[in-house]
């Protein structure tokens, strides 16, 4: 524990570093700063790694039924998607606000949870089927963040043009459309990710005969989100939505993703409160 509480720390130190250097450089142009930046977001990836490598050997089998977990593995996964947005052009605001999800979940995972918290053994004669369900919501999260973050990029630029304001920070920024095209392929991507989740979700309740769970207020929450972001993709293909009333949307279905994790706390489902 005490090897994987010094990864910790340490790519948590690097992390906040890699966030400052890509912010100083969307501030105001800064080649050495942004190089500096994904440097150091590389080394936040490569300590991640270790310590899932390190938790795969405690657990002795894939390190995923705890929150602490579930959340290192997201922002595990933000971080690579950082970096492969790193090599795009015009990704600068892109990856400032991935960074800033990615290190907050990094942050509350390290005050708020310990590996040993909460486990799912109560489901144990389902773990294989609950493993694909987590394994499935983690990617779903990430992609349905990337969507989230380029609705808000978005709504910010659409906010300057309208006003007229102009600076060098909007010329460095996708054009609408090109933000609006992005967000709805990564919605796109996440959102039968999510399907298919739950979908295993529920063939575990009704494996172990646990039905009443069908009630639990978690599971409606995470309903009511697959429902905002399915009319999110309805409203998208007939285009009778303007993309800036889309793009809230797509903000407001992710905000029942939050509420749905906040919500673990009170949720009989996976026992991790």
């Amino acid at each position: 524990m005490q090897l994987l509480n010094g990864i910790y720390d340490a790519a948590l130190l690097l992390y906040a570093l890699s966030l400052l250097f890509v912010f100083s450089d969307c501030l105001k142009r800064n080649p050495g700063g942004k190089r500096l930046g994904t440097g150091l977001l590389v080394v936040v990836g490569i300590l991640q790694a270790a310590g899932l490598a390190v938790r795969f050997s405690q657990e002795k089998g894939l390190p995923i039924f705890t929150p602490y977990d579930f959340l290192f593995w997201f922002s595990f996964i933000i971080v690579l998607t950082s970096l492969a947005v790193a090599y795009t052009r015009g990704g600068e605001f892109t990856i400032l606000l991935l960074s800033m999800a990615g290190f907050s979940v990094f942050l509350l995972n390290r005050v708020w949870l310990t590996a040993e918290d909460h486990t799912l053994q109560s489901w144990s004669a389902v773990h294989g089927w609950l493993a694909m369900h987590i394994i499935l919501a983690n990617l779903s999260f990430a992609a349905l963040t990337l969507g989230t973050v380029f609705a808000i990029m978005y709504l910010f630029l659409h906010t300057r043009l309208k006003h007229k304001k102009w600076d060098d920070r909007i010329r460095r920024l996708p054009s609408l459309e090109t933000m609006d095209k992005y967000s709805y392929t990564a919605i796109l991507a996440g959102v039968p990710l999510l399907l298919a989740s739950l979908l295993l979700a529920g063939m575990s309740i009704v494996a172990e005969g646990r039905t009443p769970l069908f009630q639990d207020t978690k599971v409606l929450t995470t309903l009511m989100g697959l429902a905002v972001y399915i009319a999110y993709i309805l409203l998208k293909r007939s285009a009778r939505r303007s993309a800036t009333s889309m793009a809230r949307w797509a903000i407001a279905g992710y905000g029942f993703i939050i509420l749905n994790f906040l919500l673990n706390s009170w949720s009989e489902f996976h026992g991790w409160g």
